[in-house]
């Protein structure tokens, strides 16, 4: 069953135990909840008037809504799943939209108020189970169906499969370039499901809002989510933004131009206002000059001459006027080189550094090393002796005296030998160590400086022919 929290209409979004003919429990009214949803900005504030508004917008599936009449005075809240009018038979729908704030709905889709149809009650669970079932069934029927009309050869295609609450009933939507006689298919749809068929051809707009998906923008299709009117979208929307006309980039899942190149079209046209035409040509010493480029959110305009296209020069709008007029006197004006200014650089601070690949390292890592060098406390004339003799041979420091190899020979209330102390080793200059075998022999031979040190003589090399 379909409700009204975080749902497009899907028959197998399930809501959990809290979920009853009532609606959910939870259910807000922040916009987001469905497809096409409305945000209640009066759900807090109580009706000063004393009668009531008794119109509810009720919502079927994907994006398809009707009016209607809560003529028992049904409570109802949004959410709610209710039993209505249809013909023929009874379709049951979910409440998406009570109070005044319909009849502004009313008006702005210009609804005719006598085709409002009437609230039967809120949804059994006969209605529910019967709607349920029906729902289950339209993924299978719609599949069958692109085959049969696949076997008949219509230019057609089946978009999207609606049953009416109480299976009385089918609705086809099918896209097709031209008009298709469809009068053989509706026999070979009523033989092979058995019940009242009706086909409603829509736009390709339209398909892609029924059918729903991401857009290049990394977010969900306008028209499925809030779009209502489609505005017809035309290339000279693209000219007018200064876009290369790129059918692969401009068109979106419908294969049509993207809805959303008429968001930003008047703040475009507003200030091309004030741009001079695109057509101006300028009168220099040096020759014609004509616009070749314009920016609109720099105000900018950038010419070149007509012999040398190549070099181009950009100025604002306003030096072009006053250009523009000097013209009009009959007046030539300067050479575009000549009037071009140098660019200022615009100093900008980076205050987050994101160009700066050195703001993960510490910064005057050497000169705090070398503040820890100096603070560093030296230990008698050791150290001072070290410093200067930095380049001799490190000394070895002496092992610690074994311990027992049975741990546990001491164990027990036998007492622990006492162990004679070892005399420490003299410590000597780091220049007059060497490394030992046995560091922790005290009394280790020293070199003897008056030793000469005699070169190794090696026997003469034998003469192969003698």
């Amino acid at each position: 069953m379909s409700c009204g929290c975080k749902t497009s209409g899907d028959s197998a979004h399930s809501c959990g135990p809290k979920k009853t003919a009532n609606g959910c429990e939870s259910v807000n009214t922040c916009g987001n909840s469905y497809k096409l949803s409305v945000f209640d900005w009066l759900s807090n504030i109580n009706n000063p008037a004393s009668n009531r508004c008794d119109l509810v917008e009720v919502r079927f599936k994907n994006d398809r809504k009707s009016f209607y009449k809560n003529v028992n005075n049904i409570p109802l809240h949004i959410g709610s799943v209710v039993t209505v009018e249809s013909s023929p038979g009874h379709d049951v729908g979910v409440v998406s939209l009570t109070g005044e704030l319909v009849k502004i709905q009313i008006k702005k889709k210009k609804f005719p108020e006598e085709s409002i149809l009437k609230i039967y009650r809120q949804a059994n669970q006969k209605d529910l189970e019967v709607w349920q079932e029906a729902r289950n069934k339209e993924d299978a029927v719609k599949l069958e169906a692109r085959k049969i009309a696949h076997r008949i050869g219509l230019e057609m295609k089946v978009t999207d499969v609606e049953y009416q609450g109480d299976s009385s009933k089918i609705t086809f939507y099918y896209t097709a370039d031209n008009r298709v006689d469809f009068r053989q298919l509706i026999k070979e749809y009523a033989g092979a499901f058995r019940t009242k068929i009706d086909m409603k051809q829509i736009g390709f707009r339209q398909e892609a809002a029924k059918v729903g998906g991401i857009g290049s923008c990394g977010r969900e299709l306008c028209c499925s989510t809030w779009l209502t009117d489609f505005r017809s979208v035309n290339t000279n929307v693209a000219r007018y933004q200064q876009l290369s006309i790129n059918p692969q980039k401009l068109a979106g899942q419908c294969g049509k131009l993207k809805c959303c190149l008429n968001y930003e079209l008047d703040s475009y046209l507003d200030t091309l206002s004030h741009f001079p035409s695109s057509s101006t040509t300028l009168d220099t010493e040096k020759g014609r000059a004509f616009c070749i480029k314009i920016d609109v959110f720099k105000k900018k305009m950038w010419f070149a001459y007509v012999d040398s296209s190549m070099a181009w020069y950009d100025f604002d709008i306003e030096l072009v006027k006053k250009l523009i007029a000097k013209n009009k006197k009959g007046e030539k004006i300067l050479p575009l080189e000549d009037l071009k200014q140098p660019d200022t650089p615009v100093q900008t601070i980076d205050l987050i550094q994101e160009n700066n690949m050195d703001r993960f390292e510490k910064k005057n890592r050497g000169n705090n090393n070398r503040n820890r060098n100096q603070n560093k406390p030296n230990s008698g004339g050791q150290g001072q002796q070290a410093q200067g003799q930095s380049q001799g041979p490190k000394q070895s420091r002496p092992e610690r005296s074994e311990r027992p190899e049975n741990p546990n020979a001491n164990s027990g209330n036998q007492p622990r030998p006492q162990q004679k102390p070892q005399p420490k080793p003299q410590q000597q200059p780091k220049a007059q160590t060497e490394k030992t075998d046995a560091p922790s022999n005290p009394e280790a031979k020293q070199p003897n400086p008056n030793k000469k040190n005699f070169k190794k003589k090696y026997p003469p090399k034998k003469d192969k022919n003698a």
